[in-house]
């Protein structure tokens, strides 16, 4: 019995070493107290991406007939019966093309893409007073309909509406109930397209706070989040559950052998 004090000490010694290793893997942050977060300042805009649906109303006018033409809305629609139906005053929204513009009316295509929210209404503003009396200061509001981003891998897999126009890497790993045990903290896979539709990628460490210095802080539309298994989930499934079964076998035995070594020795 005395032979097999030593194996299980030593397991038990590695176990609890990698364990210490693994518990240094978990938190996030964990040099926040060391860095400066300087390089975070700023507020964040989301930008105009193709196939992004925006809400697009001119107002501020005295008359405002005068701007009635550039607010398009739902009057009326035809039912499944073939009767026609009030359709609510909805605005029509403006599908951004694959060449990043939109048709407006009375000004014709324009190119939108790559512009934030306030940058957009600028830009259509000063078009729509051209159309307008001498002195009319129209006032222009652009809304972008929600969109997505997508969780997979250690995390659930779950597709997140964004309808704040900003969502951070932080945000949607709580929305989708945080990282599991399993994931790795130090390598969380983005993948991005661009407004060309080029994909590109790049790795996030969680465990290291300059994650709010990162240009990836903010997401944007379409990203996907993807977190890789740590070696612990990638053994266990290879093992297979037979193999684990008979690894926790072999762990009760370790143990009462251990125990009886204890008992033997008092």
């Amino acid at each position: 019995m005395k032979k097999l004090f030593f194996p299980v000490v030593l397991a038990t010694t590695i176990l609890l070493l990698a364990s210490c290793t693994a518990g240094r893997k978990v938190p996030y942050f964990q040099n926040i107290d060391e860095i400066s977060l300087a390089a975070s300042k700023g507020l964040y805009d989301a930008r105009i991406m193709p196939k992004d649906q925006l809400t697009i109303t001119v107002s501020g006018v005295s008359d405002p007939k005068a701007v009635s033409h550039f607010n398009l809305s739902v009057s009326n629609t035809m039912g499944a019966t073939g009767n026609i139906s009030a359709g609510g005053g909805a605005m029509i929204g403006y599908l951004v093309d694959n060449d990043g513009c939109i048709n407006f009316p009375r000004i014709g295509r324009i190119h939108v893409a790559g512009l934030t929210k306030t940058e957009c209404e600028n830009l259509i503003c000063s078009k729509v007073k051209m159309d307008l009396a001498e002195g009319e200061n129209p006032i222009v509001t652009v809304r972008m309909a929600s969109y997505r981003i997508t969780v997979i891998g250690e995390i659930g897999s779950r597709v997140i509406p964004v309808s704040t126009e900003k969502m951070s890497i932080i945000e949607a790993i709580a929305s989708a109930g945080d990282l599991g045990i399993y994931g790795k903290r130090d390598n969380i896979l983005l993948i991005r397209e661009d407004a060309t539709g080029q994909k590109h990628h790049v790795r996030l460490n969680m465990n290291d706070a300059n994650i709010f210095n990162s240009p990836y802080y903010y997401l944007q539309q379409n990203d996907i989040i993807y977190v890789e298994p740590n070696k612990v989930r990638t053994k266990s499934a290879a093992l297979g559950s037979s193999t684990s079964m008979w690894f926790t076998f072999i762990g009760i035995v370790t143990s009462l052998a251990t125990l009886m070594v204890n008992i033997l020795k008092d």
